[in-house]
């Protein structure tokens, strides 16, 4: 039964409908994304262990660690076995973090819990978030930024989901549980039940990924698509870079340091965003944003996160993706001081500028996929991505420790306004503006770097070059010469997507409504 996942069954059939991919990713996506709402059970987890907040934070670090580190030691692995067999251990290991780190909970075992979630759970999110991006761009050599926009969107919606779905599961296993209490703690047999459910549900959705992903038969193109067009852009490279020969280049580096600045930039708001505008709105001792409200804005900076993703990773392919970058880093800076300075005279214009400022963090995510294809091919696009992600790892928890430390010399959480956040925030305008410098510097790949006699005829590589998995005649896949018609196909997977993003948006809208009613 396995053998569905052997790469030979992955090469899609004449007259398959590209627009089945994005639904595989965005299954994944929206699944491995709840790692984005571990705040919400983190109290009930602080009281069950009786352990402190570092101890418990400290199981968000290790999987977000874990997937930078597994992204990029399993870039290579996942191109040669294609994006089916990859997803399905993605989701293999994302449910068993969930089920060994319900076992910590049933036991007090908190290592159990870093070992679950921390350390598989987090190689399932490494090697899920990178399974579908080389078989989008090659779906879509026409429209990179919009596929993979479409596919990291639904890591950034995943939170969106995640969020209510667990505090409305902790209520039903905890009848004294109050979902609209922010410091409300659950039992520990309802973080047992919620860690199981979604140990399985996030297993079975996950499935629908291997179920519609395929790789492009060799020497596919869209109809209508001129490869000349998309050569004749800047920094669109006609060659093939391996990953073993993408770190070596100076461009590599160079949107590494892009990466980390726009990430830890951006993570530094995303971490204190509730305490924040609590704080900035702070006038002798009190402050008039309530804790609902807060509550509310953590919602609205969700949907921006994840709409940037899309919108601002689509508008690359118009664009460009070094322009869109100048964007996020040089149009970044410009609101981190407008943040600074003038954040605190009206809540509608402190929620503006930190909105538009997380776009462009959930934008520079969903962008880097299609920058690196420019630059280096689709030959192993996937593996360099991998292993650019590192720049995550280490941005998650650079941006957190630098604001945390200088709000440390401020004054007590709880005490602080306005004037407290200007040193931090200052600070991200400077690492803005390494980025910014960093992605002026980006130049095109030396050709002592190309794969030999790859890509003299074409900006996209050959699929039978490009994809390992569509090489010798024993990945002939065992499918009929055509396929039938998919729309029911394509309506089913869409719906499954539509209602899973439309409960997040929902759920949030209507806690951000809070920000403005309260």
């Amino acid at each position: 039964m396995l053998s569905v996942f052997d790469p030979r069954h992955t090469v899609a059939p004449p007259g398959y409908s590209r627009w089945l991919i994005p639904t595989a990713a965005l299954a994944v996506h929206v699944c491995i994304g709840q790692v984005y709402a571990t705040s919400v059970y983190k109290n009930s987890l602080i009281a069950h262990f009786d352990t402190s907040q570092t101890a418990i934070g400290a199981i968000f670090s290790i999987a977000i660690v874990m997937l930078g580190s597994s992204a990029a030691v399993g870039g290579r692995w996942v191109e040669r076995n294609g994006p089916r067999r990859a997803m399905f251990v993605s989701a293999c290991f994302w449910a068993t973090g969930f089920l060994v780190g319900a076992l910590g909970i049933a036991t007090k075992q908190l290592w159990l819990l870093y070992l679950g979630y921390g350390v598989i759970g987090g190689i399932g999110l490494g090697i899920g978030y990178i399974s579908p991006v080389s078989t989008l761009i090659k779906w879509f050599p026409d429209r990179p930024g919009l596929a993979t926009g479409l596919a990291i969107m639904g890591f950034g919606g995943g939170a969106l989901v995640a969020g209510p779905l667990a505090r409305q599961l902790l209520s039903l296993y905890d009848a004294g549980y109050n979902p609209a209490n922010p410091a409300a703690v659950a039992s520990g047999g309802a973080l047992v039940g919620l860690f199981v459910t979604f140990g399985i549900g996030y297993f079975v959705i996950m499935m629908f990924g291997p179920f519609n992903v395929r790789v492009p038969p060799p020497d596919w193109r869209p109809a209508g698509f001129d490869p000349a067009r998309v050569a004749a852009r800047p920094l669109v490279t006609r060659a093939s870079v391996s990953a073993s020969n993408a770190v070596r280049t100076r461009s590599f580096w160079l949107l590494w340091i892009v990466l980390f600045c726009n990430v830890t930039a951006g993570i530094g708001i995303l971490e204190q965003a509730s305490p924040m505008i609590q704080d900035f709105f702070r006038d002798n001792g009190s402050t008039a944003v309530s804790v609902s409200a807060a509550a509310g804005f953590v919602g609205v900076l969700s949907l921006f996160n994840m709409a940037g993703r899309f919108v601002w990773s689509t508008t690359s392919d118009l664009i460009g993706r070094k322009p869109i970058y100048l964007v996020y880093l040089g149009v970044g800076m410009v609101l981190y001081a407008l943040l600074a300075v003038a954040g605190h005279a009206a809540t509608a214009l402190f929620v503006l500028i930190a909105a538009l400022i997380i776009s462009f963090y959930g934008g520079g995510f969903a962008t880097m996929p299609a920058y690196l294809r420019d630059l280096f091919g689709t030959f192993q696009v996937g593996a360099i991505h991998g292993r650019l992600l590192t720049a995550w790892s280490a941005a998650g928890v650079a941006g957190p420790l630098i604001v945390n430390r200088i709000l440390d010399t401020q004054g007590k959480p709880g005490t602080l306004t306005a004037s407290a956040y200007r040193p931090a925030l200052f600070t991200m305008v400077g690492v803005l503006a390494i980025g910014f410098v960093a992605n002026l510097l980006v130049r095109a790949v030396p050709d002592r770097f190309h794969e030999p006699d790859q890509g003299s005829t074409s900006p996209v590589a050959k699929a039978s070059v490009t994809e390992p998995v569509a090489l010798g005649p024993q990945s002939t896949p065992p499918v009929p010469d055509h396929v039938g018609d998919q729309t029911g196909r394509l309506w089913l997977s869409w719906l499954l997507v539509a209602v899973l993003l439309g409960y997040g948006i929902v759920q949030t809208l209507s806690t951000a409504a809070k920000l403005f009613t309260s």
